[in-house]
């Protein structure tokens, strides 16, 4: 479960590294560069919020388990945690909490995790927090959607809640999904920047090194390892000749509790993928030709996190994510490198 070995997509002088590859072709001097910035810089959260939405809230009393069975249940990916104690709120409980959970406690089919079937949120915690320093990042709806890429990239979080100052209440969660369906929808009424015909190969956005990948002969703990230790949000799935043959995720994680399948971590990768609740067709790819505007649009309508990058061979060459495509379209020309910090 080595990461993937490195292999040159595009070339590239040795003085230049990715850093200036955005910073040529987004930045630059050319005007077309500021388009997005401004648009995020014009509309605020509350701009983004759709006007009907689920929202899951848990009380830090509740059970770990009865909590991500909740999660499953409802379809959702976290939720905000309130203190009653506190009576505000003080943190959220997400995928990554279940994930560091079964990484941490998991020990064989036999014995049972018995942190995660009697635990409450908040003895989760306050073990937690002894490795951890896990304050809320929140943001108020009038602050500008600029503002909210920057906390997501800089913070590495996925999820932020919008909350109301005045009342406390949480009104939403931001994601970088719902920020560029935003973009996606309303970015028609804005000129279209020239670079959007650029390949994904010249602009360099992505990550084309030391790629997190698993083989599928690997176990699901060996791809939980990989989360924790590498803070990735999917996996690459490949078989022996390094093609890419699946994609697992957190979420699918996550559906180990909905099939009561989290006490059997030692299953392979190809088994985990073809015990999924839902079939899924192939792996979302794109390819080094293809232009900056198609892999957008590609993302946006599959409402995905990420696209697999790869060669005629299938075989993996990089990652281009939303954190990629927000860093270099909004970020980068107000020279801002939250992800790369």
């Amino acid at each position: 479960m080595e990461p993937f070995a490195e292999v040159p997509l595009f070339e590239m002088n040795q003085e230049e590294d990715e850093e200036d590859v955005l910073s040529v072709q987004i930045r630059g001097s050319d005007p077309d560069s500021f388009t997005y910035m401004n648009f995020m810089k014009s509309h605020c959260c509350y701009d983004a919020i759709p006007t009907s939405s689920k929202l899951v809230i848990f009380d830090t009393t509740l059970q770990v388990k009865k909590a991500f069975f909740a999660l499953v249940a409802n379809g959702v990916r976290a939720a905000p945690l309130w203190d009653n104690k506190l009576k505000c709120f003080v943190g959220m409980l997400t995928i990554t909490d279940f994930i560091n959970i079964l990484h941490r406690y998991y020990k064989s089919p036999l014995v049972q995790i018995y942190e995660l079937e009697e635990h409450k949120i908040e003895t989760w915690r306050e073990i937690y927090l002894e490795y951890s320093v896990n304050r809320l990042i929140s943001i108020t709806p009038d602050a500008s959607l600029f503002d909210a890429i920057y906390s997501l990239l800089k913070n590495k979080i996925h999820r932020l809640p919008v909350i109301d100052p005045a009342s406390g209440n949480v009104l939403h969660i931001l994601t970088h999904k719902r920020i560029l369906k935003f973009l996606h929808i309303f970015g028609s009424m804005i000129p279209k920047p020239r670079f959007l015909q650029k390949q994904i190969c010249e602009v360099g956005i992505g990550t084309f090194k030391e790629i997190a990948t698993v083989q599928e002969s690997a176990s699901v703990y060996d791809a939980l390892t990989v989360f924790v230790e590498r803070r990735v949000s999917a996996l690459p799935v490949v078989n022996e000749q390094g093609k890419v043959v699946a994609l697992y995720s957190r979420f699918d994680v996550i559906n180990l509790a909905a099939q009561k399948n989290y006490n059997n971590l030692n299953m392979t990768m190809r088994e985990a993928i073809a015990s999924r609740a839902c079939w899924m067709e192939g792996v979302l790819k794109c390819y080094p030709h293809e232009t900056l505007e198609t892999i957008i649009d590609r993302i946006a309508k599959a409402e995905v996190h990420r696209l697999v990058l790869v060669d005629s061979e299938d075989v993996v060459r990089g990652i281009v994510s939303l954190s990629d495509l927000l860093q270099a379209l909004v970020l980068t020309p107000a020279g801002i490198e939250a992800l790369y910090s």
